[in-house]
């Protein structure tokens, strides 16, 4: 599979709107992207049905993924040059980077240090989670569909709900709190296990997150008639919970809350496709390869990995960051007719 990943130097022609001097990420919208979301690879040990299939993908070869120097420049740039206060490692899977922990422990001597976080699907979290706690990591988000173990062979195609418990565990006693659990609810395969999942979390002490089915697999199968919508995932949990509106504020937070059955335990929905929260978004993503995208869901990126390469100097890669995202549009596109879906997959990306 070709995956044809783009190359461009901006998002789109800005020439008719100057940016002002202003060293924040902001847009031409009023947002300023405080939110790194980091790939470290774009390989997983999974292989779900709604990411890729089942013979996996031809991943990035080793010399174009950013090297730990080369990763560490440019998060070093993003939080001192760009204003940058919170840094998610996510993948493809994250635990396969080498070195990770040395890695984590890096990050988190930058300065003003960042709010440190990672998104994993908990294979291998079990023996690592205590290390990546004293690297300096603060908390965790944890992918799990189900709790049956034939319905996770089933979407994962891997027998390993186990090792996933195991890890969750892991990461609760190691203190990576909150520990978050993101489910995404497949249509005739596990849409019923809603309540069940939610009491589980609730049980062990996990943050909930459903996420609506995104059009980012690889295969480019999504189909909206089949995913399962937020009114839908709400439904059913109130059927069994007592739901109301979570006090806190959501701000730029992917995610609306509800406490259950009064509290002090809650539940979010990520509703990127029937509610969407792009005018509050403050996120940019740098992909494994060194690529910037302004959005999830855009198809034009900046190649960030040429220039340290190329011998740029700090100031001109901040330069460019900040050009990449005062070209973010205004949203993500999915409900209109025109919407393409990105050339890259979730797994190359990163969350």
């Amino acid at each position: 599979m070709n995956l044809g990943l783009p190359r461009v130097n901006h998002a789109r022609d800005l020439a008719s709107t100057p940016r002002p001097d202003n060293p924040a990420l902001i847009d031409t919208f009023g947002r300023v992207a405080t939110d790194l979301r980091v790939s470290l690879t774009d390989r997983c040990n999974l292989r779900c049905t709604y990411c890729m299939p089942a013979e996996g993908l031809p991943w990035l070869p080793h010399e174009d993924v950013l090297t730990d120097d080369e990763l560490l420049r440019l998060l070093r740039i993003a939080v001192e040059r760009l204003g940058i206060t919170d840094i998610r490692l996510t993948g493809g899977e994250p635990l396969l980077r080498r070195g990770l922990e040395e890695l984590v422990g890096k990050i988190s001597r930058l300065q003003p240090r960042p709010r440190l976080s990672m998104t994993t699907n908990g294979i291998g979290l079990a023996k690592r989670a205590a290390a990546l706690k004293a690297a300096g990591l603060d908390r965790i988000n944890v992918s799990l569909d189900t709790v049956d173990p034939e319905t996770f062979a089933r979407i994962a195609r891997r027998d390993r709900l186990s090792h996933v418990l195991d890890g969750l565990a892991a990461a609760r006693t190691a203190g990576l709190d909150p520990v978050k659990v993101n489910a995404v609810l497949l249509r005739g395969i596990n849409e019923h296990e809603a309540p069940s999942l939610l009491r589980f979390c609730l049980d062990h002490g996990y943050h909930l997150r459903f996420i609506e089915q995104m059009p980012l697999d690889a295969q480019h199968g999504w189909n909206r008639a089949e995913m399962v919508t937020a009114e839908e995932i709400l439904s059913w949990l109130r059927a069994e919970f007592t739901l109301t509106p979570s006090p806190d504020a959501r701000g730029g937070a992917p995610a609306e809350r509800w406490l259950v059955d009064g509290g002090p335990g809650d539940v979010g929905v990520i509703a990127s496709v029937t509610r969407p929260f792009c005018a509050a978004c403050d996120r940019t993503r740098l992909t494994a390869d060194g690529a910037v995208r302004s959005c999830l869901f855009s198809n034009d990126e900046t190649d960030l990995r040429g220039l340290l390469r190329g011998g740029a100097d700090d100031e001109e890669v901040a330069k460019v960051w900040r050009m990449t995202m005062w070209g973010k549009l205004a949203g993500h596109e999915i409900n209109d007719a025109g919407f393409a879906q990105p050339i890259r997959p979730m797994s190359a990306i990163g969350g």
